[in-house]
């Protein structure tokens, strides 16, 4: 695989780099995992396999050799040898055959998967870049990328991923939270902002952390309620000095010193990943138990996919 154009940001990504937190080693991964776990159970990959986290305007790509692909995550309007193809579908593609993004339709990271994935090097069992370590690089035009084993899918052509189970990427403009260990730490007029003003997401975010813009919140202490460094996770909100918020983000630290007034749940973080600069939302407080069965529920759609896939695709190498 060459890359013709090297796209604004073209990184791979995996699940994330689990298990190190400890040594102070962040997880890293894809800012969307649901939507690389989707495309990979949909190529019978592990979910785990690394995928082409692509921006825009994105990668242009030369295939040097025979393989089907998967593309998820954001619609940049994915063009094969001059002819539009589907997301979320899988899609045959031979020697020679040139893939381009014409234009972003909705959200603002896209992933290429492969059946077999890509041959990448790994560190503490992780494919993902981090570029502020220096682990993994950014593609740029000339690079290439190995196929990790070619591998020919036969499968029904009308499997596809339900539109009932891809994220409401388009539609859902309200955030879910479950309140944070400092919440409590909010004045009352605070708490009721939080959930009933709209934020935005400002221009100096990036993969670490999106910094909101709102009206500013406050603690009803008189300091700025720093406290001990303490675990952070993905989508942990964070309170800073100036009252403004900042969430965690794929890339985030191990811990950090902020309060943490709330953490996104786990079914919306596809939706937050695919924001961007200058796009707003709303907060909606709710309770760790309907969270954790928004997650039962996602996840039981996920089984019944992996079986159908499974049902329905015979591979050979």
């Amino acid at each position: 695989m060459l890359f013709l154009k090297s796209g604004i940001l073209t990184t791979i990504q995996d699940l994330g780099r689990n298990g190190h937190r400890s040594a102070g080693i962040n997880p890293n991964g894809t800012m969307d995992k649901y939507a690389v776990r989707l495309i990979n159970i949909l190529l019978n990959n592990d979910e785990n396999e690394g995928a082409l986290e692509i921006h825009f305007p994105a990668a242009e790509i030369l295939f040097e050799e025979d393989c089907t692909i998967a593309i998820g995550g954001a619609d940049f309007l994915p063009i094969l040898n001059n002819r539009p193809i589907n997301s979320w579908k899988r899609v045959s593609v031979s020697i020679g055959d040139r893939l381009s993004f014409s234009r972003k339709n909705y959200g603002n990271r896209a992933y290429l998967a492969v059946s077999g994935g890509f041959k990448i090097e790994k560190w503490l069992d992780s494919v993902s870049t981090n570029l502020a370590a220096r682990i993994g690089n950014k593609f740029e035009k000339g690079d290439r990328i190995e196929l990790n084993g070619s591998s020919a899918i036969t499968i029904n052509p009308k499997t596809q991923i339900s539109p009932n189970i891809l994220p409401p990427y388009q539609t859902q403009k309200v955030i879910r939270i479950i309140t944070g260990n400092e919440y409590t730490l909010l004045d009352e007029y605070s708490k009721q902002k939080l959930q009933n003003q709209t934020f935005t997401i400002g221009l100096d975010s990036n993969r670490m952390g999106y910094r909101l813009i709102g009206q500013p919140l406050k603690l009803t202490t008189n300091d700025s309620g720093s406290i001990l460094s303490s675990a952070v996770d993905f989508g942990t909100i964070q309170f800073l000095p100036s009252g403004q918020l900042i969430i965690l983000m794929a890339d985030h630290q191990t811990s950090g010193g902020y309060p943490r007034i709330g953490h996104v749940v786990s079914v919306d973080l596809p939706i937050l990943a695919q924001l961007g600069a200058k796009d707003s939302f709303k907060f909606q407080i709710i309770g760790i138990k309907e969270a954790q069965e928004l997650l039962f529920l996602r996840e039981e759609d996920m089984k019944k996919l992996k079986l159908g896939v499974k049902l329905n695709c015979r591979t050979s190498f």
